[in-house]
């Protein structure tokens, strides 16, 4: 009898366990999404209603598309692997969903935008340019519920080619990143009507714009001259170093150029040195920081105080060229984007940077594109100044009151410049 009450005792006590087992044979599968995606799966995830113990949940398509997917179960494990040639990472935007469950998206068409984008030879990571950029592309992708992909350009003989792989698995919007992809960009929108494509830093001409383009262009010379004016205020040598790109690409130019004018504007004595690099064919002007180191501590041993880096890598240089002479109280002024976020070895000696607002330029076409807004020509976005962060309390309160005066006045027009387009013959 006692043996009989033992057995029935264990009997009970094993059915349940025994049954939870079995459901998780039965829909236990647990999936890990890596890279890229993690965020949108996330977002997917927490927006769907459980699923039953008893029936796997099917995997979204965030976790589907995230570059690489492992599934474990009590059956075996796979693993899957869905990396894309060329791509440097791949978002696929969950769409966005309000606490009440309500779908927010600047897509009321309810298709799924492919948008791609193609860097210039400085790449991703160049910490400026094409990282804002790829920012704003990636902000825009989850506005809008698309996916996005970035092929980095390795080689200017490549524009054409990168630009026509995104044309070839049918993209529906294009970003190319820098003046140098302006002639490509406007030769594969001719020959793509229905596909459209922002050039970031691309101007079109008057009358020979082209209906599916739309060119961010940013007024280069209005933020150099704000980082000019602040360092001829900051500087105490009297003497201010620039190192740049090349000075053929108008921009790198109207950087350079308004950052004497600005300097001038304030003190007409003070000594400003430009350099610009000078490589054949562009294949280092934008991805040489040791040059823009090198040349940078010339500068500074021979008295600069206040050196500005504008050109990719190689506006960089002049950045770390500030941090190995942090000890002489020398500052830098960064480009593009608040390099304090993107430079943290110079975070110490980074006064200010010289901005361009391009993430939110390009987040707002590819809105645009989404919606049917978008119109060919010229976009001009946002430039200013960055915080002055470590430093601010190193800048006079009557040096950001001025700073702030010459900021309205170049705004409505009362200042200007006074710096050609482009470099004069």
């Amino acid at each position: 009898m006692r043996n009989r009450l033992t057995i029935l005792l264990l009997a009970v006590l094993l059915v349940p366990i025994l049954a939870a087992c079995g459901g998780s044979n039965a829909g236990g599968t647990a999936t890990t999404t890596t890279g890229a995606g993690q965020a949108a799966a996330n977002a997917t995830v927490a927006a769907q209603p459980t699923a039953p113990a008893t029936e796997p949940p099917a995997a979204t398509e965030a976790q589907a598309t995230a570059g690489e997917t492992a599934t474990s179960g009590m059956a075996g494990d796979t693993a899957t692997a869905a990396a894309t040639p060329m791509a440097v990472e791949t978002v696929t935007a969950a769409e966005v969903a309000t606490a009440s469950g309500t779908v927010v998206s600047a897509n009321p068409s309810g298709k799924k935008l492919k948008i791609g984008m193609v860097t210039d030879i400085a790449k991703l990571g160049d910490k400026g340019f094409n990282d804002s950029a790829w920012a704003g592309v990636q902000q825009g992708t989850q506005a809008v519920g698309g996916e996005s992909k970035a092929i980095e350009t390795t080689d200017p003989n490549d524009y054409e080619k990168n630009i026509n792989q995104f044309v070839a698995e049918k993209y529906d919007v294009i970003v190319t990143v820098g003046f140098n992809l302006g002639e490509q960009t406007i030769a594969a929108a001719k020959a793509n009507p229905s596909i459209k494509f922002i050039g970031v830093d691309q101007a079109q001409a008057p009358g020979q714009e082209v209906p599916n383009v739309t060119g961010l262009v940013f007024e280069e010379d209005k933020a150099g001259f704000l980082a000019g004016a602040l360092a001829a205020l900051y500087s105490k040598s009297g003497k201010l170093g620039a190192v740049l790109g090349t000075d053929a690409v108008p921009a790198v130019w109207r950087y350079g150029e308004g950052y004497r004018a600005g300097a001038k504007y304030i003190k007409k004595d003070v000594d400003v040195q430009t350099v610009y690099h000078s490589d054949v064919g562009f294949d280092k002007t934008f991805s040489d920081p040791e040059w823009g180191k090198a040349t940078a501590l010339s500068m500074l041993d021979k008295g600069v105080d206040v050196v500005f880096g504008a050109g990719g890598r190689t506006g960089n240089g002049a950045l770390f060229a500030a941090a190995d002479r942090k000890d002489k109280g020398v500052v830098a002024i960064g480009v593009d984007v608040d390099q304090y976020d993107t430079v943290p070895e110079a975070k110490g000696v980074l006064l200010s940077s010289a901005m361009k607002i391009i993430d939110q330029g390009v987040t707002e076409l590819i809105k645009q594109a989404a919606d049917g807004s978008i119109k060919g020509g010229n976009r001009t976005g946002k430039v200013g100044l960055a915080p002055f962060h470590d430093l601010d309390s190193k800048v006079p309160a009557e040096v950001k009151s001025k700073l702030d005066e010459i900021r309205k006045q170049l705004d409505d027009g009362s200042l200007k410049t006074n710096v050609s387009p482009t470099k004069p013959g």
